[in-house]
């Protein structure tokens, strides 16, 4: 059985939007980079990042957040 809506095939998966933070997304998920090398993960829940200050980029490292 099924343990979230996205573990059914064709099912969409889920996409958070954050303000100052990452795109949250259920996995797994493959990205296509613009170098079209193809990254994966099969966690289930992966963090984009968007800024492009990841050191591991395109997966977040909560570099986005203000230092202290």
């Amino acid at each position: 059985m099924p343990n979230s809506p996205s573990d059914r095939p064709g099912a969409p998966r889920r996409v958070t939007v954050q303000r100052k933070g990452p795109l949250l997304m259920e996995g797994p998920v493959e990205v296509e980079l613009e170098d079209g090398s193809v990254v994966s993960s099969d966690r289930f829940r992966v963090a984009l990042c968007t800024c492009r200050r990841s050191r591991r980029y395109p997966w977040c490292d909560t570099s986005h957040r203000d230092r202290a």
